[in-house]
Parts: structure tokens; sequence; C-alpha cells
């Protein structure tokens, strides 16, 4: 670790359930923040394409189609590739860039409790893909599967 002196646990007696969990965990974290994502993606698809093109016009994100599109598919198809763990570094990363963008665009103006519009779900959202961007798709993932990732 660096030189950095380890943390000694209170109950050293969790060590062992720590480390058997601990990717179990992670693998749990991307599972469901891939479904999350994907529920918002679903949402946009069964409304179409049109009014997510004018919410991205009247949030001033041009062009709008592309940037519906892209949320579009996102939210689907790259969240689906997170829950699974296929080319989980990529689209993490994509989805923490499209978090970003409704951070700073849609949300962040609107303070930071999410009840009234803010930006606290959504930075959340971006920091934990973020996160896994970093860390990629860990053991119980495709990408570990087939023996490769970005």
């Amino acid at each position: 670790m660096n030189g950095a002196a380890q943390q000694k646990l209170l109950f050293p007696g969790l060590s062992g359930f720590y480390d058997s969990f601990g990717e179990i965990a992670y693998a749990l974290v991307r599972v469901i923040i891939g479904y999350i994502l994907f529920m918002h993606g679903w949402a946009k698809f069964n409304g179409g394409l049109d009014p997510v093109v004018a919410g991205m016009a009247k949030n001033g994100l041009s062009p709008a189609i592309f940037f519906a599109g892209s949320a579009m598919f996102l939210e689907t198809v790259g969240a689906i590739c997170v829950a699974i763990g296929l080319f989980t570094r990529f689209f993490a990363a994509a989805l923490a860039i499209e978090l970003a963008i409704a951070l700073i665009v849609v949300h962040l103006p609107k303070g930071f409790s999410a009840a009234q519009g803010g930006f606290e779900y959504v930075l959340l959202l971006g920091i934990v893909m973020f996160a896994i961007a970093i860390r990629g798709g860990g053991p119980y993932s495709v990408d570990r599967m087939i023996g490769k990732e970005l």
C-alpha cells in the first residue's frame, strides 16, 4: 500500500467475510446502477424520441437530436453493458460524461435537493459511474470471461 500503514479491523474476525464478499458487493453495485440507468433510458424510449429531443433543445443542448439519441443509447445499451460488465470501462465513462453534462446544464441551477430537480441524485450516479470506469468490470463480468477490457 505505498508504504502507508494499513488500518486494522476493530473486529478482526470479520476480515474473512469482507474478503469473501468484497467482489460480490462491487458486482451488485455495478448491476444495480446499470439497472437504474436502464430504467431511465427505457422511459425515454417509451415516451418516444420527439419529447427527448424537445427536452434537450429546451435545455440548450444542440444538436438536440444528437444529445437525445446519445442519452437514449447510453441509458439503455450502455446501462445493460455496465450491468453485465461488457465494455464496462467505456460505457461507464460515457455515462459519467453524460451525467456530468446533465448535472451542469440541467440540475446545478436548481440547487442540491433532488426533490426540487437538483443535482444530488445525478451527482451520485455520475460518481458511481466514474468509479466503475476506473475499476472496470471486476471478476464477475463478461469482460473477465472474455479476458479483455478497455
